[in-house]
């Protein structure tokens, strides 16, 4: 079972993505920690990245979550903001990927990122990462103002639900 926890920043993909990993007994990946350094440095700098930016990133995710696919599956946090990226993400997975994607306010993300310590995205790239944003109209879309543990809770039900 692949599931992507998905949304700009701020809105708590690390934090469900591992918690529902550990309910879930899969392992839990952070697609961050894939960006090359050349990506981390542009956003650390305050500019956004573009589609050339993202491409060769996206591509190895997909690499990877059909490996992880092949094993025990897996758990992803990863920003997926477009359709096009999705499309990219799913293009080596064989079975259906579960998309969760995390939302909230401008405001609520805002004051989630500023109080952030040592994440080299900050505030600043929020409002690029809005503008870019498509949201979907397949897989699940959760508001981000309950707590982890009850978006958690809410996911696995409906995980348990929909098989």
């Amino acid at each position: 079972m692949i599931i992507m926890i998905c949304g700009v920043a701020g809105t708590g993909k690390s934090t469900i993505g591992k918690l529902l990993a550990e309910q879930l007994t899969l392992p839990f990946y952070d697609g961050d920690d894939f960006h090359p350094l050349s990506n981390v440095q542009k956003m650390q700098r305050g500019t956004p990245l573009n589609d050339n930016d993202r491409r060769p990133w996206l591509e190895s995710l997909a690499q990877k979550l059909a490996l992880w696919e092949s094993t025990a599956g897996a758990v992803l946090a990863c920003s997926a903001l477009k359709e096009s990226y999705r499309v990219i993400l799913a293009s080596h997975c064989h079975t259906e990927i579960h998309w969760i994607f995390l939302h909230g306010s401008a405001q609520l993300l805002t004051q989630r990122l500023n109080s952030r310590q040592g994440h080299f995205l900050d505030s600043r790239l929020l409002a690029s990462q809005l503008s870019t944003l498509e949201l979907p109209d397949h897989g699940w879309i959760v508001d981000v103002q309950k707590t982890p543990e009850t978006i958690v809770r809410d996911i696995t039900q409906r995980l348990v639900h929909s098989h």
